[in-house]
């Protein structure tokens, strides 16, 4: 069975940094994309930043040299780095893994965490 579960959100003033993390298990790391999503409010999720099979990440021009991604294989880890916060960058975090490819469709993501919540106040 597969697991996603995220940790490290919270609510921070704008211009400080946090870093979330997802722990996933029963899948075979190195084979999927991983990513991160955000859900405003509202039904629709944003992919914010995402890591394919070959380590190389990409992100949403909103959020470009101010997030990090990164995963640590041994751990099967997925790590995202976010700094200088805005309030636009508030909402629930989703982590996801996509079998081999990426996309930004939400919609066809194989498995989901149940998110954490970041919240940036201004």
């Amino acid at each position: 069975q597969v697991h996603l579960v995220e940790s490290g959100g919270g609510s921070v003033q704008a211009g400080r940094s946090l870093r979330i993390s997802c722990v996933a298990s029963g899948i075979t790391y190195r084979h999927y994309c991983m990513a991160w999503f955000r859900q405003a409010p509202g039904p629709e999720r944003e992919r914010v930043a995402s890591i394919a099979t070959n380590n190389v990440a990409s992100y949403t021009d909103a959020v470009k040299g101010r997030f990090t991604l990164s995963k640590d294989g041994a751990k099967n880890t997925l790590y995202q780095q976010m700094r200088s916060l805005k309030p636009q960058d508030t909402g629930l975090y989703y982590c996801a893994a996509r079998f081999r490819w990426c996309t930004s469709n939400w919609r066809v993501w194989d498995y989901w965490g149940q998110g954490t919540q970041v919240t940036v106040s201004s």
